[in-house]
């Protein structure tokens, strides 16, 4: 099975969804890209990630997080790695917000949205958060 993920809005919630999508996929032995754009990058800096906010009104839910032995995203974004989790970072984005390669976690590619297409073509799965 092969599972294509778009990732365009980047706060906590949205990290979740995407990286446990991605991960469950990946532990199935799915083949599994993940195309990162506009705030979707901050899943993927080398900082924001670690930061990342919740939705407003929503900040009860990181004692729920903890309780539930949630782990933290930094570390599913370390598992999806782990698992060889394809990740392309929108180029078009990057240059649009003066961002470089350099300021996103190790192992990500960059790429635009033919890029990404050219992996999502044949997908049996393809989801957009």
């Amino acid at each position: 099975m092969k599972v294509a993920i778009i990732a365009a809005n980047g706060n906590m919630f949205d990290a979740y969804k995407v990286f446990n999508i991605a991960t469950a996929a990946a532990a199935t032995d799915a083949e599994v890209g993940i195309f990162f754009t506009f705030e979707g990058l901050n899943l993927i800096h080398k900082d924001a990630h670690k930061q990342l906010p919740l939705p407003s009104g929503k900040e009860h839910f990181q004692e729920g997080f903890q309780k539930a032995n949630v782990p933290p995203v930094e570390e599913l974004l370390d598992m999806a790695k782990d698992m060889n989790v394809k990740m392309i970072g929108c180029q078009m984005t990057m240059d649009v917000m003066s961002l470089e390669q350099d300021q996103f976690v190790e192992g990500i590619e960059v790429g635009g949205a033919a890029t990404f297409l050219s992996y999502a073509e044949d997908a049996d799965v393809t989801l957009a958060f």
